[in-house]
């Protein structure tokens, strides 16, 4: 099986590359960097370049593209001067691999994200749920591009995805790690709740679902249970040996975010488990692991 990554240089691609390496799978990735250090078979990309798209699309041949390219940066996207960039690259370059994929035959599997709902209530979002209304920029422009692979292909799988973390990159745990160390005290909301999602384990499960053609839209963060960001920030420093103390506040208290984030990330994962997939580890499993990996990395 020949797979295309895009998005190589950020903490999912990142993994994926790793993962198709171990299963013996050729691997070629992307990114608009000049270069990724631990991808053999890199092609620059830009992905919002039609023409270029489908000529290295065509080019590559692959069995499967693995999309992970994305502008993720949530507050930023609410910017004038960004939004239209947002859009290039999470909408229409999003649309330009799908047409790409189209005119090869080859199926997609599509990363996207929790915040193509609304996120209010607290019963947990299911993957064929069509109730979207996503709350700022960035969830919009994700939604855009999941219609785009939805219209255009057949052979799509759309996974979303939430609260992620892995080794390539900037995150969550790596940034209350940082403050914890340099602070006595966090706060930390306590009203928005979902489930972290390790890359390296989500790897895995997209190879697998690479694997077959059971096609569709799935929800996948890791197991474990639905927590709130204070509840995460506490494992953390618990696991981390930390004494920083966290300080629980609603959203409306914390009151600096740019984008409206959802209250509700809860996302139900049971369609894995139907389709014969594996579904992910419990979350203070996965935390473990990577702090260990971090660990060995310093």
């Amino acid at each position: 099986m020949k797979v295309f990554v895009t998005g190589v240089g950020g903490q999912l691609g990142y993994d994926i590359i790793n993962e198709l390496n171990k299963r013996g799978y050729k691997a070629i990735g992307t990114d608009i960097l000049e270069n990724v250090s631990n991808v053999q078979n890199y092609v620059q990309l830009d992905i919002t370049d039609k023409k270029a798209v489908e000529k290295v699309i065509t080019e590559v041949n692959p069995d499967v593209v693995i999309h992970c390219a994305a502008w993720t940066a949530v507050d930023a996207a609410e910017d004038e001067e960004n939004k239209e960039k947002v859009y290039a690259i999470n909408t229409q370059g999003t649309r330009n691999i799908a047409e790409a994929c189209k005119n090869i035959d080859c199926k997609i599997i599509y990363i996207s994200t929790d915040y193509v709902f609304n996120g209010q209530g607290e019963k947990p979002w299911e993957p064929d749920c069509k109730d979207y209304a996503p709350l700022n920029v960035y969830g919009k422009s994700k939604l855009q591009g999941e219609l785009a692979v939805a219209d255009t292909l057949e052979k799509y799988f759309i996974v979303r995805i939430a609260w992620v973390f892995g080794k390539n990159g900037n995150n969550f745990i790596k940034t209350m790690l940082r403050v914890g160390k340099n602070h006595p005290k966090v706060t930390v909301v306590n009203d928005q709740i979902g489930t972290p999602t390790y890359t390296y384990d989500l790897a895995r499960l997209l190879v697998d679902m690479a694997e077959t053609d059971k096609y569709g839209y799935y929800h996948a963060t890791n197991e474990g249970g639905y927590i709130s960001w204070y509840d995460f920030t506490s494992e953390i420093y618990k696991q981390a040996g930390l004494s920083t103390e966290v300080v629980p506040v609603t959203t409306a208290e914390y009151g600096l975010s740019k984008a409206a984030r959802p209250f509700n990330s809860r996302l139900d994962k049971s369609k894995l488990i139907e389709n014969g997939f594996k579904p992910l580890p419990i979350w203070q499993d996965a935390l473990a692991r990577y702090l260990k990996e971090l660990e060995e990395d310093e």
